[in-house]
């Protein structure tokens, strides 16, 4: 890592700002190679942490903005390295001009993810406050940046290094007692480790029991819509959307194939799905958009079941009512409100039955109460929350081999061979943090993020 990299790190789109990062040993003089601040502030002088007005120039030695640079010396960097960045107008011009006359001076443009990396291996941050950078990123709810945040700011990590080292500790009495018979040190007598064993598996049990919250906090609500032809989901996706995201008619039949509409309700973000009305059909593509509602209720988190409350239940609505009921979680909103109703919700096996009209709009606030209930975990979202699922695989892998161990220990097993499991469950651990991790995992962790960060 003797290189310097180079990089815009706010997107190439118009915009008021845009920021080119630089890090590596030489970039600071680099930076000040193609800048000229006022006041002769020099690469030497230049203090870290704090802007410096100037002129940026191209690689013909043109002047393209008036920016500002920044420096941070290494260590104390996000990357551990020097670093430098120009803020300029965030022309993508003027950004790859900038870019353009760095390259030519010497630096190379950083990789996806690079300057990220660079913090990990420089031991600026484990590996799960790493991946928190690209979930911030994508982070589309409050809550799930709340998590992200805290999980930058090393919050998983303190839940799994005492785990970690408790594992570590046995490990290291065994061998020194196995390795040093002569010294005084206390016998090693597995048996009395059960206490400390069970207790590191609960403590991997409760990290893994936050995970299905983790999962909805990050990636949101998957949700199905179901019921009849023109019952209104259509219409229910278009109100919560707030526009006409799909056709609506009073053809029955118009929606073949499934819709996605990604809405905030709340605090809850709903990736929906809108799908084909649920009925017989001689039309095969209509069948197979049947057929792929069906399926879709047993893969989301929650069915929507649409119920035309202005017209008496059918075998169609029987039909969508138990495909919703495979769900997780279900409710039913008994739709068209605003017209006579023949159904009541006594009608409907479901325990959230919601009366809406998707077409005004009204009652669909009191969905938002139904997915407090649902998803409403109180759980506090300040990075204690396992959101990913590389993660939660490494910490199950744990538990199973901590599980082993204790069968191990019931069965009277040798130390040396209950001890491989907890080997195991280090090992394991060791993924999360990034204690043990080979470099092609690394680089595959890495690719998930975008050029610049």
């Amino acid at each position: 890592m003797s290189d310097i990299i180079a990089a815009v790190s706010t997107g190439r789109v118009v915009s008021a700002i845009g920021i080119v990062r630089l890090s590596g040993p030489g970039c600071i003089p680099l930076a000040f190679s193609v800048f000229t601040a006022q006041g002769s502030v020099t690469a030497e002088t230049a203090e870290d942490r704090k802007l410096y007005l100037g002129s940026l120039y191209d690689a013909r030695g043109r002047v393209i903005d008036e920016a500002m640079v920044t420096v941070s010396h290494g260590p104390h960097s996000y990357t551990g390295e020097d670093t430098a960045e120009f803020h300029c107008h965030g022309s993508p011009a003027v950004l790859a001009a900038a870019l353009e006359s760095l390259f030519a001076k010497g630096a190379r443009q950083a990789g996806p993810g690079e300057f990220t990396k660079r913090a990990f291996l420089h031991g600026q941050m484990d590996l799960s406050q790493a991946e928190a950078v690209i979930d911030l990123i994508e982070a589309e709810t409050a809550e799930a940046a709340a998590n992200a945040a805290g999980q930058l700011g090393g919050a998983m990590g303190q839940r799994i290094t005492p785990i970690y080292d408790k594992l570590t500790d046995i490990l290291a009495h065994f061998h020194a007692v196995l390795d040093y018979p002569d010294e005084d040190i206390d016998p090693f007598v597995l048996s009395d480790l059960r206490g400390v064993l069970a207790g590191a598996l609960g403590d991997l049990g409760a990290i893994l029991a936050t995970y299905g919250r983790g999962r909805v906090l990050r990636r949101g609500i998957r949700a199905v819509i179901l019921g009849k032809p023109n019952a209104g989901k259509s219409s229910l996706l278009n109100a919560l959307a707030g526009y006409d995201r799909v056709i609506v008619t009073d053809v029955a039949g118009t929606t073949r194939d499934t819709v996605e509409e990604t809405v905030q309700v709340g605090r809850h973000l709903l990736r929906l799905l809108d799908t084909a009305g649920i009925r017989d059909t001689a039309d095969e593509i209509e069948r197979q958009g049947v057929l792929r509602a069906e399926a879709a209720a047993a893969r989301a988190d929650l069915a929507i079941y649409v119920c035309d409350g202005s017209a008496p239940l059918t075998e169609e609505d029987l039909r969508a009512q138990e495909a919703a009921l495979e769900a997780p979680a279900a409710v039913a909103l008994l739709n068209k409100d605003d017209l006579t109703q023949v159904v009541s919700p006594s009608d409907l096996p479901f325990e959230w039955i919601l009366p809406v009209s998707a077409k005004t709009g009204a009652g669909l606030d009191q969905l938002e109460d139904v997915l407090d209930e649902l998803f409403g975990d109180e759980t506090p979202c300040d990075g204690s929350i396992l959101t990913n699922a590389r993660q939660a695989g490494a910490v199950q892998r744990a538990a199973q081999a901590l599980e082993r161990t204790l069968e191990g220990l019931d069965a009277a097993m040798t130390p040396d061979a209950v001890l491989t499991d907890v080997e195991e469950a280090l090992e394991a651990l060791g993924e999360i943090t990034g204690r043990t991790m080979r470099e092609e995992v690394v680089n595959r962790i890495f690719s998930r993020f975008c050029v610049g960060k």
